[in-house]
């Protein structure tokens, strides 16, 4: 079954569609700076208006990127607390789905 809103990717292989805020923490968790190193969310579709990623940073943290091209959206933050960055793409990722 396909997803309904989107999907998320890691660079493991790792797919889950329609993530929750928990399955985000895994997938942020799992995260490492050898062999996966970044998770993105995105529609399950041709050419996404937006996508949402998160990358393991060499000196620590995270990058997290969120850009919406039909809401002229981009925004970079580092962060440190997967906690956070889970709770803070939830509440993004519903708001694309309105």
């Amino acid at each position: 079954m396909a997803a309904e809103y989107y999907c998320a990717d890691s660079e493991n292989g790792d797919h889950v569609d329609d993530p929750s805020e928990d399955a985000l923490f895994m997938l942020i968790s799992d995260l490492n700076d050898t062999d996966n190193t970044f998770v993105v969310v995105q529609p399950d579709e041709d050419e996404p208006a937006w996508f949402a990623s998160v990358a393991v940073l060499d000196e620590g943290g995270y990058e997290v990127v969120r850009r919406d091209t039909h809401r002229h959206e981009h925004d970079v933050s580092v962060e440190a607390t997967i906690g956070r960055i889970a709770g803070g793409l939830t509440k993004w990722l519903a708001a694309r789905a309105t």
